[in-house]
Formats: structure tokens, C-alpha cells, sequence
């Protein structure tokens, strides 16, 4: 059977319309998924997420094993890693290092896009374009001139630039720091971060239109990011939940660990009850609090009952 790129993103497809946590019915999603060529945003050599015997991140070089490397373009839970250490390792082999930048899975990039639920003529920010490939997926969507994207990486940007035009997506990519956002006059309909951070930046929500979307990975207490979806209100604040549990690098400025006490997080809580965590952000600060628990029709026909 001869392996292609268009067979293999069919099947990739396939597995992630089966999952609660893929398509989930957005036919508009899986549409861009198998019109956008994946392939044409992963560089010729990247980097394997685990580590090796030797304890060292394997290289994946697209012309010493071609088949092997379009197969991992396309496992559905595989990120592959394309800068360590800040750009500084070069990608001539097996290497250790921090990751600073990658293409994410497949079923991570679908899931931050179900979760934004960008609709056509909207305008979008990006922040961490990095490959472009999530850029190219939201200009399918929103349209010609829809997608700003920033990317702090000078050399990330020029590449994503030139990937872009490649497969002739329309989208402004800008070198700048993303936590800035890119504030031109006009606000956002959605902001969404392909990078964590530890506080949600003011500039973010300032730049979103009343009733805008803002989907980022926030750091939390459990060892791992929660996306979360805040609503703003057009005044530079914004409430919502968090969606899922997920892994992304963080944003540059924001690497340095910090208490999470500091950052709006209450003490004792329960990694398994994300779902129940209620996150504001805005010009007084980022608070995390526990939402009330959804009372049964039955306990709150009771309450009126009493307050009778």
C-alpha cells in the first residue's frame, strides 16, 4: 500500500471524529483539517518528544527516512519538537535540551480551535505562530485578511511567512513580543494563544470586542496547563472555565515560575475538579475560584419553596 500525505490525514481524520475530544461534530473543522496540508508547516527535521535509550531527543529527518517522518506528521497525539533552547541546538541530530517551539498534535490543535468556534469574516489574533500551521487552519475559516498572527522568534515568523504563501493562505504574521498582543485601531472577535501563561496579560483583553472570545493555556497547581475560555466584556476583563486539560510551552516572558497564590489561585484544590473552576482576569488581577455546584431541579424547587 503506498503511504501518502492524503491518505494519512484521512486516517488521521477518521481517529479524531471517533473521539470526544476531536471534531465533535464541527464539519467545518474537519473540513479545514483535510484542506490544509499539514506536511507543508513541519519542517524536514524535528525532533521526537521522548527521549531515546541514550537519553536524548531523537531527529526525525524527512530525507533519510521519509515515510517515518510523514507518519509522525500525522499521529493524532504527536507533537514534534522544531527549536530547542531557544534556537541555540542546532537540528543536525539527537539533542537534549528545553523545547521552544513545536508543531502541536493534531488533536491538540483541534481541540484549541473547537474550543475558539471562530466563525467566517471574523478578525482573529494569534499569539505563537510558529509554524504557521494553526494560522493556516484559521484563515480557512475566517477568510482573506481575517488572521493577524504574532510570533516573537524573528526567524519563526519569516518561515511560517513563506509556508503561508506556499499553500496561498492569507494572513498578516507579525514579529513582536505575543503578550503585547498587536493592538492596530480595531479589536478582535477571538484572541487565541498556541503558547501558556501564567496570568492571562491585560493587553489581550483589552484588545477584544465586547462579547469576544479569548482561548489561552493557563499554568495551574496540577502539574499541567487548563484551557481556558473567557468571555470579555469590552472593558478589559473577561470570565469563563476552564475546557481542558492540556501541555504547551509557555510564552518567553512568563517562564519564570511564580507562586500560584500570587496569581489568583486558592489553596486546596482538587485536580480533579477542574471542570468547577470559575477564572476572571482583568484590571484587578487574576482570580480562580470554585463555582458552586449545579443544584437538581428538584433541590432548587426546595429552596423557593423555603424562601417562601
Amino acid at each position: 500500500m503506498v503511504i501518502t500525505a492524503e491518505s494519512l490525514r484521512a486516517r488521521c481524520a477518521r481517529d479524531m471524529s471517533r473521539t470526544p475530544r476531536g471534531f465533535a461534530g464541527r464539519s467545518w473543522l474537519r473540513r479545514a483539517f483535510l484542506e490544509v496540508p499539514r506536511e507543508a508547516f513541519v519542517p524536514d527535521r524535528v525532533w521526537w518528544p521522548s527521549r531515546a535509550d541514550d537519553g536524548r531527543y531523537p531527529l526525525i529527518d524527512r530525507n533519510e527516512k521519509p515515510r517515518a517522518w510523514l507518519k509522525a506528521v500525522y499521529l493524532p497525539g504527536a507533537a514534534l519538537i522544531t527549536q530547542i533552547d531557544d534556537g541555540t541546538v542546532p537540528p543536525s541530530g539527537p539533542a537534549d535540551g528545553a523545547f521552544t517551539s513545536s508543531i502541536s498534535s493534531p488533536g491538540v490543535v483541534i481541540e484549541l480551535l473547537r474550543h475558539l468556534a471562530p466563525e467566517p469574516g471574523e478578525r482573529i489574533l494569534e499569539i505563537g505562530t510558529g509554524t504557521g500551521y494553526t494560522t493556516a487552519l484559521l484563515a480557512h475559516r475566517a477568510g482573506a485578511g481575517g488572521v493577524v498572527t504574532v510570533e516573537i522568534d524573528a526567524r519563526l515568523a519569516a518561515r511560517a511567512r513563506g509556508r503561508l504563501r506556499a499553500v496561498g493562505m492569507s494572513a498578516q504574521v507579525i514579529t513582536g513580543d505575543g503578550e503585547q498582543g498587536h493592538a492596530d485601531g480595531r479589536l478582535y472577535d477571538r484572541i487565541v494563544s498556541t503558547a501558556s501563561v501564567r496570568e492571562i496579560p491585560l493587553a489581550w483583553l483589552q484588545q477584544l470586542r465586547p462579547g469576544g472570545i479569548l482561548v489561552a493555556p493557563l499554568d495551574s497547581p496540577f502539574g499541567y496547563d487548563l484551557l481556558v475560555r473567557l468571555v470579555a466584556d469590552g472593558h478589559g476583563n473577561a470570565s469563563g472555565c476552564a475546557v481542558a486539560p492540556v501541555e504547551f510551552m509557555r510564552v518567553r516572558g512568563q517562564r519564570v515560575p511564580r507562586p500560584h497564590a500570587d496569581l489568583g489561585w486558592p489553596g486546596g484544590l482538587d485536580p480533579a475538579q477542574w471542570r468547577d473552576l470559575r477564572v476572571e482576569a482583568g484590571r484587578e488581577g487574576q482570580h480562580i475560584t470554585r463555582r458552586p455546584p449545579a443544584r437538581t431541579a428538584q433541590a432548587a424547587r426546595a429552596a423557593r419553596d423555603q424562601a417562601r
